[in-house]
């Protein structure tokens, strides 16, 4: 409908399921992921709870031949970024959002009184790592599909992962139903910082 809705309170609504075209946009998100070979050895996928994006997790299963068991739904970290006052407008305006974004990634959007959130970029980093976190926990070594409600989680996730700073992440937008594949030899090695390399022997003065 071209109109903005984040507000978690709707996530589960069938108002909030997909259109007729985003089912054929997930038929064709299943079949690229079925040509990359995603799923060839077993595959986990995870979902928002969010309708559409459950609905394409069924999908995806469904042409990948993975059993339901294995779909495993995200009850909050994969929340779509809550817009505050966009809320309910439309979709053009979340340029002025970015705009913001592009000035610090502390920015929030202006408040609202309906229930939903207004995020800053950082708010959506401490999600999704928290999300990483689980994963990387739980699911070592496994292929996971993660299918988000927007494009800020996955734009934000994947800025942090390959060190691009945050206040960008809007130019590594997703399109409905796109389907990427991050590299993991593009994720830089991780440096220890200063504090936890050289040592204060005679604090408070340091060399």
């Amino acid at each position: 409908m071209g109109i903005i809705n984040t507000n978690p309170v709707a996530k589960t609504s069938v108002d909030n399921g997909l259109s007729e075209k985003g089912k054929k946009q997930t038929v064709k998100a299943a079949l690229k992921l079925k040509a990359m070979g995603a799923c060839d050895d077993g595959c986990w996928i995870w979902p928002s709870i969010t309708q559409r994006a459950y609905q394409a997790a069924e999908v995806i299963a469904a042409v990948n031949g993975i059993s339901r068991s294995y779909i495993v739904p995200e009850y909050s970290f994969l929340d779509a970024r809550g817009l505050g006052g966009y809320e309910g407008r439309s979709l053009e305006v979340v340029s002025e959002v970015y705009a913001s974004d592009t000035v610090s990634p502390r920015n929030k959007p202006p408040p609202i009184d309906d229930g939903t959130p207004s995020e800053s970029v950082e708010d959506v980093f401490v999600r999704v790592t928290q999300l990483m976190s689980i994963l990387e926990t739980q699911y070592s070594g496994e292929t996971v599909i993660i299918v988000s409600p927007d494009s800020d989680n996955l734009t934000v996730l994947q800025a942090g992962l390959v060190g691009l700073d945050l206040r960008r992440h809007h130019e590594l937008s997703f399109e409905p139903g796109e389907v990427r594949f991050v590299d993991i030899n593009s994720i830089p090695a991780y440096k220890q910082p200063a504090s936890a390399v050289y040592k204060c022997l005679n604090p408070p003065s340091c060399t």
